[in-house]
């Protein structure tokens, strides 16, 4: 698919269509403009999850909402593309006269989309970019993920009174991952523990070879890693161990990204192990989850499983249905914001509720371990923290 350009009618799950469709099917349809990452490295992967998500969502509850026909009009960004995003939201809004804008990976580029959000007033569900306050000063934003605080700062805590006294930080150097490194230094050393060294990595790194070396050379006791689900999981793992991390007796503590269902399996075996904290995984015990999954695989195939830009996705879409339905078709920006944060309902990750305040959406964070099950590897869950709240995020 070129980068710009697919005006879609999703009918019964179809997959998206390729080039650029005038909307005849039927008269004033519902614009929804799709903003996300669909090519470019690991960004296809998630690009797909989003789409199989939303073929999915659209298969369940229909393709019509108040009896206007649901058209989704999609741009790709192209990953970390603030300038790009924003143009493509301008477009939407301006040429295409999209009824409500959704999507967004990466925090740079909601930030961007976010500010034409709130110029032209269009109610932007953001699916996931995970960095603290974005939505302060953009009133017409919801988000779908959790913010990158709100699920590090009680996971270093658990980590401290599981024994871990002494642990090596690594982080990307960009939004979510300064985030998370500073959400992961200032809990553990609050509970009580050591951090034995800081390495902030750069977006753009290849090569985790001398980060690696600094946590054999300070031997700690475990170190915590937060590194996107495009950034270079599969390389870092592998160099760790090969490196012998694990058999060092250090544990490996990481934000769920770097073990995201479409990579784990690449990972193999230096996967194994590996704890990290996250708002799903596909593994989740219940009886949503266990026909969003069967419905997931249906569509994407059986090699596959969904991850949290799908869930994400998957909720986003819940939330626009549900509110333009309650306005009956209509979709006035200030009404839909005002029955969006009022929303509960359960997910395939469990329950979930719009913090009025805040505009994030509240669920549950997980603990899971990295484990072979039923012949694939799963990030299998075993703790649970209810609910909890970004320390750094203001009332928007």
């Amino acid at each position: 698919m070129k980068r710009r350009d697919a005006l879609v009618t999703i009918a019964g799950g179809a997959a998206y269509a390729s080039g650029y469709q005038p909307a005849v099917a039927q008269a004033q349809p519902i614009k929804i403009g799709l903003i996300s990452s669909f090519s470019g490295g690991d960004n296809v992967a998630l690009g797909k999850q989003l789409d199989a998500a939303i073929a999915v969502y659209v298969k369940q509850h229909g393709d019509t909402i108040a009896g206007r026909k649901v058209v989704f009009i999609k741009r790709d960004d192209g990953g970390i593309a603030p300038d790009t995003a924003a143009r493509y939201a301008q477009e939407l809004i301006v040429q295409d006269k999209i009824d409500v804008l959704m999507g967004i990976v990466y925090t740079p580029n909601a930030i961007a989309v976010g500010r034409v959000s709130t110029q032209a007033k269009k109610p932007f569900f953001n699916v996931n970019a995970a960095t603290s306050n974005i939505a302060k000063n953009n009133p017409y934003m919801t988000r779908y993920g959790f913010t990158t605080a709100s699920a590090v700062t009680p996971f270093a805590r658990w980590a401290y009174f599981q024994g871990i006294k002494n642990c090596y930080v690594m982080y990307q150097d960009y939004g979510p991952g300064i985030d998370a490194g500073n959400a992961f230094i200032k809990s553990f050393q609050a509970s009580g523990g050591t951090v034995a060294g800081i390495s902030k990595i750069p977006v753009s790194n290849p090569d985790f070879s001398a980060y690696v070396q600094k946590v054999k050379d300070t031997k700690p006791e475990g170190v915590y890693i937060f590194l996107n689900a495009t950034g270079g999981g599969i390389q870092l793992l592998k160099t760790l161990r090969t490196e012998g991390i694990a058999k060092a007796g250090i544990k490996l503590l990481a934000s769920g990204d770097i073990v995201d269902e479409p990579l784990v399996q690449q990972e193999g075996d230096a996967a194994l192990g590996v704890i990290s904290n996250f708002g799903y995984s596909a593994a989740h015990p219940s009886k949503v989850n266990q026909e969003f999954v069967k419905a997931f695989k249906v569509q994407y195939g059986d090699n596959q499983l969904p991850d949290f830009i799908a869930v994400q996705g998957y909720d986003a879409l819940h939330a626009i249905y549900e509110s333009i339905k309650a306005q009956s078709g209509n979709v006035d920006p200030d009404k839909t914001l005002e029955i969006v944060k009022s929303l509960r309902w359960e997910s395939p990750r469990g329950p979930v509720w719009m913090n009025p305040q805040t505009r994030i959406l509240m669920q549950n964070i997980y603990i899971r371990k990295t484990q072979t099950k039923d012949g694939i590897l799963q990030n299998i869950e075993f703790a649970k923290m209810d609910f909890p709240r970004d320390p750094n995020e203001q009332p928007a």
